[in-house]
């Protein structure tokens, strides 16, 4: 078959150009597509005829110039809604007896003499055959032609019949009987885009079990923010609340057993409690490989603040594979080469079953493993009575996080007030309080939080989760980790700027800022102690000290407000 396809892409008399025949077949036989704006399908076939025609050589001997026409795309690139509408033939069986035993009966919408799960095989066959002769007339290039007219009318014709008796059993599961309630029924079909995978692509679902590859970007967009258009059901993965999560399920759903999905979503897929059924799926018998990208100096995107992760995930015979980078810093001119320099590293271990750290080499698996070896956590320092406080901020500071035994100076128009963003915590004594100032404000720290979270926003799990063992720390390094943490905080005052901003929701701001770069070396003092206490070796302690510090130590390296 490859010979031919080969003899195919040679015959000039045919195909006058070999490079244009070669992307057409692709396009016409390989790709395929889904989006629920129709203008995103425009702009993509748009794209395609782009690339096909960058190929062209114009032979002015010949007649068009020696071209081809255009594929006809309108079958590969569909618009609806992926989340929306069976993706298997097995979930339109299921919906099928469920809608026909409540009505008491076994043939609906198809014809009354045949049962309706062999009616439904049979259509979505019969489109199958018709995709196939459509595509098949495009490579004989006899586009224009009656035949290749009356074959896109036929497949038009059958895939509308096939998705209007599906649209039946679809609403059906929200609770909508097009029978009794055709006004519903067609409000429903409005606002949700049912898309039916296995009757659109039934030769690739159905027959070869799904695609060979799906890749996307896929919508950044909390489930509650959509709701009041459609609703999805039927996701293991919808306590995420992101629709990137429940794109990653369904990706996954349609793909062949030894096919990859990859896509590009928030990082917080890597770090957050509630992914933990969508990790389940990326790593369940397959191999997962994930790189982790900052958007600050260089983005992935232009103009999106976004933190991101791309993961690719496939077929496995070993349980758990899991490789990742570290946290991917760059330059707005390292851009064109970031990809060529990517290097990961195997996952050992990790610090609970919700979080992939970003790990980028031995020094840094290294450092989680010793780390590990702390049963104790801060969380077990806590105190319920209200005496020695901590202050932090939970939000803020790219490269420093800020942690005081004062409360930040915070005006609000004119007011002694609280900053919104600002949150405490207590512990048992003045001591542990200090220590625990000492050990949140280390590099360390930093390192730990950038490894395990969405390298933005503190979280109490955050702190109550960091490993550290106060009560085997010797009592002359606890004084010193004092000591430390007064000098700091004299420090910072001393370090310190009020600033002033204007808030349309709140009004007239002044804040204290603070600038934790510029008290490094007592920040270093602290980690070389707790670098004691953990056992480091000196470039365990040397990677620490140094850690991002191309970026912290830069100018306006986003120092803590």
């Amino acid at each position: 078959d490859f010979e031919k396809t080969l003899a195919d892409a040679n015959d000039r008399e045919r195909h006058p150009n070999r490079d244009y025949f070669i992307y057409k077949r692709i396009i016409v036989q390989n790709l395929y597509g889904v989006d629920i704006m129709r203008e995103a399908v425009e702009i993509a076939k748009l794209r395609l005829f782009l690339k096909l025609m960058s190929t062209v050589e114009a032979d002015r001997l010949r007649p068009n110039l020696g071209l081809e026409p255009l594929p006809d795309v309108d079958f590969n690139l569909r618009s609806g809604n992926s989340l929306v509408g069976f993706a298997t033939f097995g979930e339109a069986e299921e919906a099928i007896r469920k809608r026909d035993t409540a009505h008491g009966q076994t043939a609906l919408v198809f014809d009354t003499d045949l049962e309706v799960l062999t009616a439904v095989r049979e259509k979505s066959e019969l489109v199958a055959r018709a995709f196939a002769r459509f595509q098949d007339g495009q490579v004989v290039t006899d586009q224009g032609s009656d035949a290749h007219r009356n074959a896109k009318n036929e497949l038009r014709k059958r895939l509308a019949d096939l998705n209007d008796a599906l649209n039946t059993y679809n609403a059906f599961l929200y609770g909508i009987d097009r029978e009794k309630k055709k006004a519903d029924f067609e409000q429903w079909l409005e606002k949700h885009q049912p898309f039916h995978w296995f009757a659109e692509f039934y030769e690739i679902v159905n027959d070869r079990g799904g695609f060979d590859c799906v890749i996307g970007n896929p919508p950044y967009v909390e489930y509650s923010k959509v709701r009041n258009q459609y609703q999805v059901i039927g996701f293991k993965t919808l306590g995420a609340g992101n629709l990137f999560a429940l794109v990653s399920e369904r990706s996954n759903l349609i793909l062949t057993k030894l096919g990859r999905f990859s896509m590009i979503v928030p990082i917080s897929l890597v770090c957050t409690q509630r992914m933990e059924q969508t990790q389940e799926i990326l790593v369940q018998n397959r191999e997962l490989w994930i790189s982790n990208y900052a958007e600050r100096p260089g983005k992935l995107f232009s103009g999106a603040e976004v933190l991101l992760t791309i993961f690719i995930s496939g077929f496995s015979k070993v349980k758990n594979h899991i490789k990742t980078t570290g946290f991917i810093k760059w330059n707005t001119d390292e851009r064109e080469f970031l990809f060529q320099k990517i290097g990961y590293s195997n996952v050992l271990s990790r610090p609970n079953k919700y979080v992939f750290p970003k790990i980028s080499g031995n020094i840094e698996s290294n450092l989680f493993a010793k780390l590990s070896i702390n049963k104790e956590a801060l969380g077990e320092y806590y105190s319920t009575t209200k005496t020695s406080q901590l202050f932090y901020r939970i939000g803020g500071g790219r490269y420093w996080k800020v942690f005081s035994n004062f409360q930040p100076k915070f005006i609000l128009n004119g007011d002694l007030s609280i900053s919104s963003r600002e949150a405490s915590l207590y512990f048992g004594s003045e001591l542990e309080k200090n220590c625990a100032i000492a050990t949140l404000s280390s590099s360390l720290f930093y390192w730990y939080f950038i490894m395990t979270t969405n390298c933005r926003d503190l979280n109490p799990s955050d702190l109550k989760n960091f490993p550290v063992a106060f009560s085997k720390i010797g009592v002359d390094v606890k004084s010193d980790l004092e000591r430390l943490t007064d000098t700091l905080m004299i420090d910072y005052q001393k370090n310190s700027e009020m600033k002033e901003k204007k808030s349309k929701l709140t009004g007239e701001v002044s804040y204290q800022e603070f600038y934790p770069r510029l008290s490094k070396p007592i920040l270093d003092a602290i980690d070389t102690l707790l670098a004691s206490h953990y056992g480091f070796t000196p470039e365990e302690l040397d990677f620490i000290i140094n850690y991002d510090i191309k970026y912290r130590m830069g100018r306006g390296s986003g120092e803590e407000e």
